[in-house]
């Protein structure tokens, strides 16, 4: 038995990656998948048509939702395309069902399966299709060569004819995967950095990569291994410190989030102030807010004399790297649920119950009930 594969293309411009690679085509194959793609679907990552052998070439990536079983996505669909979706058809991919109650809603309307792979339990057998960590690892990257392009110092101590350059001061805030990336390539580039997360956990984390990390005295644990939403006193007692920290560094990264909320707010508007002359922030919560006070998405500004900037679409700065490891984190997901060439749920996997939110027409998903306030 045969089942068609579509792969999504992001109905953005922006958005570069792909939830396939040219090599991913003949593993799918090997599961009796036939895959559909839009003409020109790989164009953005770099991958011509030519390079996606075997697969069945459509006019518009609407015909690629029409057409398929499965549909695989780097970001949620529009509203068009989830209409265009056969009842009883599965979305799998990065969904963000805590941003769009219509999104939910004509998923249930078209009586579609959808699994939001941010939703993963944290558990070892999950790993290999954690898109969120896949994703950050590039993101956490990218933030550090935009910080280094963007700083008026060196990252590295740097000696010549006249003298020796001391190495930029960088300070990370959040220490999950994005910012663990961002500490290990700011030290390749030779500058010196400290770092701090609310869980405590991450100090020898942090303390292996060779940064220093920056005790607030504040631990903030919360469900799945994520840090919760402090309390007002425990607001004021990591301010105090982090202002310290902040106004010594050249470079502040920021990565701190919560699944499903806004993120919080760490650097103030009295921090920058602090902050010296021509000194840099990144701000990687910019898509959920900002942890930065001013952070605009998607720019760069001054704010006094300290550049603030949001990026967005930073993992499609690397479509092709951060292309392969998304769509190797759906494959896993898929691989197992295929027996016989045909898929086969297995409702009683505890991946596959956490990562569902859609089924039979109804919300089945009671973290994003409570997102949604359903």
């Amino acid at each position: 038995m045969v089942w068609t594969l579509g792969i999504a293309t992001a109905p953005v411009p922006e958005e570069r990656r792909l939830a396939l690679t040219p090599e991913l085509v003949a593993k799918y194959e090997q599961l009796g998948a036939s895959i559909v793609l839009a003409k020109g679907a790989g164009l953005r990552a770099h991958w011509p048509d030519a390079a996606f052998e075997g697969v069945t070439w459509v006019d518009s990536p609407q015909a690629v939702f029409a057409r398929a079983d499965v549909v695989a996505c780097v970001m949620p669909p529009t509203l068009d395309e989830i209409a265009a979706m056969r009842p009883g058809s599965v979305l799998v991919g990065a969904l963000r069902p805590w941003a769009s109650a219509q999104q939910i809603d004509a998923l249930c309307a078209q009586r579609v399966t959808a699994f939001a792979l941010e939703l993963l339990p944290r558990i070892t057998r999950a790993q290999p299709m954690d898109i969120l960590s896949s994703q950050a690892t590039v993101a956490g990257y990218e933030a550090a060569l935009i910080a280094a392009d963007h700083a008026p110092k060196f990252f590295p101590m740097l000696t010549y004819a006249a003298g020796t350059i001391r190495p930029a001061k960088i300070f990370v805030i959040g220490c999950g995967v994005a910012g663990l990336q961002a500490i290990a390539t700011a030290r390749r580039l030779g500058a010196m950095v400290e770092a701090y997360d609310v869980r405590p956990e991450t100090r020898e984390q942090v303390a292996s990569l060779g940064a220093k990390f920056v005790d607030t005295g504040v631990v903030a644990v919360g469900a799945g291994g994520y840090a919760r939403e402090l309390t007002e006193a425990e607001q004021a007692q990591q301010t105090a410190v982090l202002s310290k920290a902040v106004a010594a560094a050249d470079v502040v990264i920021t990565t701190a989030s919560v699944p499903g909320r806004p993120a919080p707010k760490i650097v103030t508007q009295e921090m920058l102030a602090a902050m010296r002359p021509g000194a840099v922030v990144v701000d990687l919560a910019a898509e959920q807010g900002g942890n930065v006070a001013g952070t605009v998405l998607g720019e760069k500004r001054w704010i006094g004399d300290v550049l603030v900037i949001g990026p967005a679409f930073i993992q499609s700065r690397m479509p092709v790297h951060a292309s392969e490891m998304f769509a190797k984190n759906v494959w896993h997901f898929l691989a197992p649920h295929v027996q016989d060439g045909a898929l086969a749920w297995q409702w009683e996997d505890e991946i596959v119950t956490a990562t569902c939110i859609t089924r039979d027409g109804a919300l089945v998903n009671e973290r994003v009930r409570e997102w949604l306030g359903r």
